[in-house]
């Protein structure tokens, strides 16, 4: 799992990841639903679609529109176990443990918010932010993200 100030970085050099907007239907369920429901779904959708050793259709399973989550998961390379070890270092072959799907989540998370605010976070989403370094052996920062802690 990376430190997501250095994912989002580096999500904004992809030509393929920073195409990635929230636009129409998608950005009017954001508004609509808000965020916790989104996150709800966003969590269901990775213990689904993401969290088995050996998903369903993988490298297809995520649409690339029709629901915010979605164009999240592209857009931040949360959408398939390829992408997952390519980008965030999360190995193919076993189940997702409980720490990697709110690492996930929190990943769809901060973009959403990003979205949600035209930008960096603002009002409404304070944002991921990096609270304190973590000694060695528990493998890198604690992340808190409007509640969510994350330990990346």
């Amino acid at each position: 799992m990376r430190d997501l100030d250095d994912l989002f970085e580096a999500l904004k050099r992809s030509e393929f990841r920073s195409r990635f907007r929230l636009r129409g239907r998608e950005a009017a369920s954001l508004q609509q639903r808000g965020m916790d429901i989104i996150l709800a779904h966003a969590r269901d959708f990775v213990e689904q679609r993401l969290a088995p050793s050996e998903p369903a259709n993988d490298g297809r399973q995520t649409p690339m529109r029709n629901h915010p989550v979605f164009v999240a998961q592209h857009a931040t390379a949360t959408c398939c176990r390829g992408c997952l070890e390519k980008w965030h270092g999360i190995p193919k072959g076993r189940a997702l443990s409980d720490r990697e799907v709110q690492y996930v989540v929190a990943v769809i998370r901060r973009w959403l918010c990003d979205q949600q605010n035209g930008g960096p976070p603002q009002s409404g989403c304070r944002g991921c932010v990096r609270k304190k370094r973590l000694p060695a052996r528990s493998y890198g920062t604690m992340m808190v993200c409007d509640g969510l802690v994350v330990i990346g």
